[in-house]
């Protein structure tokens, strides 16, 4: 039992971050389904930094690319108030594409020196409480709620909108590039393409399912990460095809894709905004 609770939480820890950086950019209002192409990116400078200067620079490396990619959003998004969904999804092929191509001298290398997965654990669930503080306790995550709900009131009021949309997008994407730091230097201490495995789709759908709630988002983590574990644990044991079991975790998206009708998500979301109109 307490092997299994272990690994649910280390496997959810990067579910647990990368939904913590769409969270933070969706509460803002904008919609960030690059989240795939930026974990794998980040897991790629991170390993490939490492490589060269330590784990730690590595980590810094991966959370600088997810910050640069977070502002790179943003200037589709926010700047040039492109479609938010295409913008998106064309950084999440992008990301795939230019680390399947740039890693290609990284696959099979491994990483001398890994980092604890423990430690990001631990570090994933302060900056959980840290965001849940941020958002309903601090002047910012009040202007960014208010962003989020109706920015042109918040206009009126004197807030910096596509500031605050920005900054945003900017701290989000530092998270989902600790993600992606995360899986290249301590979960898996190597690089491989495709190594994201479907994992930043899954925290896109987990910031439905946490209602957009940072301390929800850790027990739904947590979960996907029981799942993702029994999917390995049970394989084997049971006479169910070991097809079904890899399925498990991302049936769980789409039945959380399926009722996403049912929460309520921030009024703005996903719609840019024109001063003056």
């Amino acid at each position: 039992m307490e092997e299994a609770l272990l690994r649910a939480v280390l496997f959810g820890t990067p579910i647990l971050l990368a939904s913590l950086g769409a969270l933070l950019s969706e509460r803002a209002g904008v919609v960030n389904l690059g989240v795939e192409g930026m974990m794998a990116l980040s897991a790629l400078a991170a390993f490939a930094v490492a490589q060269e200067a330590g784990p730690a620079l590595g980590a810094l490396a991966g959370v600088g690319v997810g910050v640069f990619l977070g502002l790179f959003l943003g200037v589709f998004t926010v700047s040039l108030r492109a479609n938010q969904f295409v913008a998106g999804l064309a950084l999440a092929a992008l990301g795939l594409g230019a680390s399947g191509l740039l890693g290609k001298r990284y696959e099979g290398v491994p990483l001398a020196h890994p980092l604890p997965e423990e430690g990001f654990a631990l570090l994933a669930l302060g900056l959980a409480l840290a965001l849940h503080y941020l958002l309903l306790g601090s002047r910012f995550g009040l202007y960014l709620r208010s962003v989020g709900e109706n920015p042109r009131a918040a206009d009126l009021f004197g807030v910096n909108v596509d500031g605050v949309r920005y900054g945003a997008l900017g701290l989000g994407g530092g998270l989902v590039g600790l993600a992606g730091a995360y899986l290249s230097l301590a979960y898996r201490p190597s690089w491989t393409d495709g190594m994201t495995s479907g994992l930043g789709w899954v925290a896109i759908a987990l910031v439905i399912l946490a209602a957009w709630q940072p301390l929800r988002a850790v027990l739904g983590a947590y979960l996907f990460g029981l799942l993702f574990f029994l999917q390995f644990r049970l394989q084997g044991s049971v006479p169910i095809p070991s097809e079904a079991f890899a399925a498990m975790p991302y049936l769980l998206v789409i039945l959380v894709l399926s009722l996403s009708g049912r929460t309520r998500a921030p009024k703005a979301l996903g719609v840019p905004f024109e001063r003056g109109r």
